[in-house]
């Protein structure tokens, strides 16, 4: 089948008065998980949280994919096969954006999902870099976000979350238990670049939210000013 004769996805873009999806992008350890789980929890029922891909039980399919990319005890799931990896990712957060249907969107005004197809492109760029130096990493998550576009939705608003890095990772090395290696402290130092040069070329989706020195609630506290001042601003430009 060729690429125009591809049918276009049904995915949560084409249901009448989609809610308004926000992603919450940022490296390992800033605090993201927790900020979307407070926001959530803040708006309610109106909110629909997406936990990120590794979050979710393992007994769906995308626990099952994860644990198998997980396979080799790899923190970001390098199993050997980079392309493989990327594929079964992006189609865990299609086949996650086909499911939002009417029915389970009922009631819902806004999307928080925690990590989107942002962090799939970012991570993945970072990770062949690593393995392939003369493999761009801006060039390979730029081609991901190409062909995500392509299959879902993009978020109409993604809050990054940067902060310092070091503080970061030694937060994500005590969460998980076990020391970061050189090349996991590299793919991270990647990732970090990635997110700050995506959100400086799509200003308009972007929003940057430096939460430096913030414990857990006062970052908590920036995502959810951040996402209902973007919620706002949807409405506003949708009444005028």
């Amino acid at each position: 089948m060729s690429a125009a004769a591809i049918p276009a996805s049904r995915h949560a873009s084409e249901v009448p008065g989609r809610p308004f999806w926000v992603s919450v992008e940022g490296i390992n350890g800033v605090g993201k998980t927790s900020a979307v789980h407070a926001t959530a929890a803040s708006l309610g029922s109106r909110c629909l949280r997406l936990d990120e891909l590794t979050d979710q039980a393992a007994d769906t399919l995308s626990g099952r994919v994860i644990a198998a990319l997980a396979a080799s005890g790899d923190v970001f799931l390098r199993t050997g096969h980079p392309v493989v990896e990327t594929l079964a990712l992006l189609a865990l957060k299609f086949r996650e954006a086909e499911r939002l249907d009417s029915e389970r969107l009922d009631g819902v005004d806004v999307i928080v999902e925690d990590r989107g197809v942002d962090s799939v492109a970012v991570y993945q760029g970072a990770i062949l870099h690593a393995e392939h130096r003369q493999t761009p990493a801006r060039a390979v998550a730029e081609q991901v976000l190409a062909t995500a576009r392509r299959w879902r939705p993009m978020p109409d608003a993604t809050i990054l979350l940067t902060g310092d890095r070091e503080v970061c990772t030694a937060r994500f090395a005590a969460r998980i238990g076990r020391s970061l290696a050189a090349r996991d402290l590299e793919v991270i130092a990647q990732a970090d670049q990635l997110y700050r040069e995506l959100a400086a070329a799509e200003p308009a989706r972007f929003t940057v939210v430096d939460v430096t020195g913030h414990g857990p609630e006062e970052t908590g506290k920036a995502v959810e000013a951040a996402v209902r001042a973007t919620v706002a601003h949807r409405e506003v430009d949708r009444a005028s």
